[in-house]
């Protein structure tokens, strides 16, 4: 089960004024699930986004990345799970722009200005006869509160949908965020998540929103790891619809944007942060911080390191305080001038290792005490400089080989 974390309330996730969902049971891979998803978002909108930087990119990505360099206006996304479209050379290429093309027709709109997205099983062809037999069924469900259907539609591994709003007030008006993600196992995204979509209905010019989306991603999903596998499909993108009358954010430096940019980012951060709560047979949540570093680079290389070490995480499966392999880490992430000497390793408030070594407070039965909790920090003082990173991660378990040997079947 997910650590500590539950299936979010439908009725808490707020509508966005020009945005509407749709989803449907095309029988991609499984019957009887939702696995088809359109996002119809009203004309002026901005869109903007962040993609994989898989060189094995999957065919959706590449035509998303060239049908927003088109700059004609983007006026729909369409999801399908089930099958990632990646790895499927000019097949794939062609699946992905008929796809965009059907949701032209039902919608009244140009191909280029769809947004095509998958997700599941690599070098599968796309059933584009399933997808395109399934778009009607969506367009007729079009709604403004299908948020949290939508979270399930996108789903593969996942064992709970993944959905957040906040609204903030700017300039006196209320202004919506409204979020939905997938991913549990092939995280450890390069640019964002295996699919992200958030949306609000402040005014935002396009440059400014691509910014505030990289920042956002950077801040969130770029700093987390399942697995260690980055996927061919992820995706994270931004929607500003404009509907909801506050002034229009055309300077990074205005109070406007800043405000917003935060609660961008703490929407995509519970979302980064519940894909790994529900990794793929996880048990443990670990938040890795490293701090005291001469760049927030190495802090993050350190971070990770620490993260995805299959060593450490088998460790924090079982509850064992092997906190060597934590050392070890560390000393092979390739900061080539740490001074071990200097660095402090604590395991939430436990002080575990300083001065090269075992610290003289350390007792064993305190690492255990720790190691037995669903969440754990792990903190890294360097002592070198005075920047930070913080990575989240989850634990290695028995259930993540069985669920990825089954994958297929």
């Amino acid at each position: 089960m997910p650590v500590n974390l539950t299936s979010p309330i439908a009725a808490e996730l707020l509508q966005v004024n020009g945005v509407l969902l749709g989803t449907a049971e095309a029988n991609i891979k499984k019957p009887n699930r939702k696995d088809l998803l359109v996002m119809q978002i009203d004309p002026q909108s901005t869109v903007a986004g962040v993609f994989t930087q898989n060189r094995f990119c999957a065919a959706p990505v590449t035509v998303a990345r060239e049908h927003l360099a088109a700059g004609k206006g983007i006026r729909a996304l369409v999801v399908n799970t089930g099958n990632a479209n990646a790895g499927t050379g000019e097949q794939g290429m062609a699946s992905a722009r008929a796809t965009c093309a059907a949701v032209a027709r039902l919608l009244g709109c140009e191909p280029e200005q769809v947004l095509p997205f998958s997700t599941g099983v690599i070098m599968e062809p796309l059933p584009l006869d399933r997808i395109v037999a399934g778009l009607p069924a969506c367009v007729a469900n079009l709604k403004a509160d299908n948020w949290f259907d939508a979270s399930q539609s996108i789903m593969t591994t996942d064992i709970v949908a993944k959905a957040v709003s906040r609204q903030i007030k700017l300039g006196g008006v209320n202004v919506t965020v409204t979020g939905i993600a997938k991913g549990s196992g092939m995280i450890h995204p390069n640019m964002a998540t295996m699919l992200g979509y958030i949306a609000t209905d402040a005014a935002v010019t396009q440059p400014m929103l691509q910014q505030m989306v990289s920042q956002a991603s950077d801040a969130s999903f770029n700093c987390i790891t399942v697995d260690g596998d980055t996927s061919t499909n992820d995706a994270l993108m931004l929607i500003a619809t404009g509907k909801s009358g506050a002034a229009a954010i055309i300077h990074a430096d205005s109070d406007a944007y800043k405000q917003l940019q935060a609660v961008v980012t703490e929407v995509a951060t519970i979302l980064a942060q519940a894909i790994v709560r529900d990794g793929e047979g996880a048990t443990k949540f670990i938040t890795v911080k490293v701090e005291g570093g001469k760049s927030a680079a190495e802090c993050k290389q350190i971070a990770y390191a620490v993260a995805r070490s299959p060593l450490v995480k088998t460790a924090f499966f079982a509850s064992d305080p092997n906190l060597g392999r934590i050392l070890a880490a560390i000393g092979y992430a390739g900061v080539a001038d740490l001074d071990v000497q200097r660095l402090k390793l604590y395991l939430d408030d436990v002080l575990v290792a300083e001065q090269g070594g075992r610290a003289a407070s350390y007792r064993e039965e305190d690492g255990q005490r720790i190691m037995q909790q669903s969440d754990i920090a792990i903190r890294v003082l360097l002592g070198r400089g005075a920047t930070t990173a913080t990575v989240w991660t989850c634990d290695f378990s028995f259930d993540y080989v069985k669920i990825n040997a089954s994958y297929r079947s």
